[in-house]
């Protein structure tokens, strides 16, 4: 298989799943429908948050409505909160319809009593924690200060000029793109897309079955860990960092922890495989290098697979003056690759405290026919 084809196939299932992950894929986006009801209940979740409301028809029948928001965690970085959400009070919904579910819609604009509407992407004003001028740059030992809450810069959507559909930009080059100023040929990669990869003929038998399997046998759609490079940056989660003398802990905002071992020369030859693998770490210069191997069999991105023979060399550099933590990794599967799996990523400061949301996927749940379970 070309190297041209392997990335052919890598491109075009990312844009089909982003594209059905963010609610247009079972929603009809031709046709916009407003909802009236009395709000019932909130799950405040990842990967896709959801208002209950009832909706009194004129006949007096009582319609259950279930209407798809963004992540909690975005929202939260967004500046929203479940306190928002009040049992009792007034809706009103306007948005898109589901193509199969009656019961279901995907919200575009949100009324709760008399508070102005919300637009789906409304920034209400996220406390960033401050940037304190007294933290120190460096460690007593010298090494870069990498510890804290970090994450990726917000992906909002933006319309450019002439669009008929919107694109996810950072939230800093918004303006610009709705003003003609920046073609999306220029946005910069949101680092969490599949990467070019040429595949071996297993690799490509993997990746072939994932497409074509139904989306909710993806590992995604069940809330588990997908990979050490996918889950740092997919959907703005939080992550935290910490540092210490003989280690560095990685927690991730979708629930992997992992430990670097920075007083370990080599890995053990015992490693019980897990989605975090067994890392081992040290600094070259003002770089972090940290070497993994021991992963469990899975998905690095989709339709990218990986074998139980994955390697990943990951190096993370501060930039002290924009306060930027880049990423790049390289990953190698002689199994599933010929060549490598290569990419980069950069988060910055948290702009919300890191936590675990709780995950829970509702997205094919069919809610006019299991609304009462």
């Amino acid at each position: 298989m070309s190297r041209v084809l392997g990335a052919a196939v890598a491109a075009i299932a990312f844009s089909a799943s982003a594209w059905a992950h963010h609610g247009f894929g079972r929603f009809d986006a031709t046709k916009n429908i407003t909802l009236h009801g009395t709000l019932t209940r909130l799950d405040f979740v990842n990967p896709h948050s959801y208002i209950y409301f009832d909706v009194l028809g004129p006949d007096g029948k009582v319609t259950p409505m279930r209407c798809e928001m963004r992540a909690a965690t975005v929202l939260r970085r967004s500046g929203w909160s479940p306190k928002m959400f009040v049992v009792g009070a007034r809706v009103t919904v306007k948005g898109h319809p589901d193509r199969v579910d009656p019961a279901s819609c995907y919200v575009e604009t949100l009324a709760i009593g008399d508070a102005p509407a919300l637009e789906r992407y409304a920034q209400l004003g996220a406390n960033r924690p401050a940037r304190s001028k007294d933290r120190p740059l460096r460690l007593p030992s010298g090494e870069p200060n990498i510890s804290g809450d970090w994450a990726e810069e917000q992906y909002l959507l933006a319309m450019p000029p002439g669009a008929r559909r919107g694109a996810l930009v950072p939230k800093s080059l918004v303006a610009a793109v709705e003003a003609g100023d920046l073609p999306l040929s220029k946005v910069p990669d949101a680092g969490w897309r599949a990467r070019p990869v040429t595949f071996t003929d297993a690799g490509r038998a993997a990746a072939e079955a994932l497409r074509k399997a139904p989306p909710q046998d993806n590992p995604r759609m069940h809330c588990q860990i997908t990979s050490i490079l996918f889950d740092w940056v997919f959907d703005g989660p939080i992550n935290r960092i910490t540092q210490r003398e003989d280690e560095i802990t990685l927690e991730y905002g979708r629930g992997l922890k992992r430990t670097i071992h920075m007083n370990m020369a080599s890995h053990p030859t015992d490693i019980a495989p897990s989605r975090a693998g067994h890392s081992i770490g040290h600094w070259e210069g003002d770089t972090l290098v940290v070497d993994t191997v021991g992963f469990l069999p899975g998905m690095l991105a989709s339709p990218v697979m990986n074998s139980e023979k994955l390697h990943v060399v990951e190096r993370f550099t501060l930039d002290p003056k924009k306060m930027a933590l880049r990423r790049d990794y390289v990953a190698e599967d002689p199994v599933y690759y010929t060549d490598k799996y290569v990419g980069s990523d950069t988060v910055l400061p948290a702009d919300a405290a890191f936590a675990v949301d709780r995950c829970k996927e509702l997205s094919y749940l069919n809610y006019s026919k299991d609304s009462g379970k």
